[in-house]
């Protein structure tokens, strides 16, 4: 499956290069056991990103932020097969959530109850 991770990114943060850096390593680090597991994970802000500073985007929050990063997050759940919503406050991992209940595709909130992420976490586990 294709499955859109989402959580914070830039909520909570104050928009600090620091902390949404930060947050988007924690979102990261759940794509190496979709991956693992045979699905091929998804990032909002891999997409909107790179999009945003072709742009000219300046800074985050500008009104090429709106105009993009929520598109995006909403055009890559016409593709996805699952959410996994990460804990923390995101209204935009939230609007992923609400889309794609509308859409139904199923949401997850643990990564162990993605189909294939518990043996992979087992199998870490023990290799570990």
């Amino acid at each position: 499956m294709m499955i859109l991770i989402a959580g914070p990114y830039r909520s909570g943060t104050g928009d600090n290069p620091d902390k949404m850096a930060a947050n988007l390593r924690l979102l990261e680090e759940a794509s190496c056991p979709l991956f693992k597991a045979g699905h091929l994970p998804m990032i909002g802000e891999w997409v909107a990103l790179p999009v945003w500073h072709a742009a000219g985007g300046q800074h985050l929050g500008d009104a090429l932020y709106d105009q993009i990063f929520y598109p995006a997050a909403s055009r890559l759940l016409e593709r996805c097969d699952a959410v996994l919503r990460l804990p923390g406050e995101s209204k935009g991992a939230d609007n992923d959530v609400r889309l794609a209940r509308e859409r139904g595709i199923p949401v997850y909130y643990r990564l162990e109850d993605v189909p294939g992420c518990e043996r992979v976490q087992q199998e870490t586990a023990q290799n570990s």
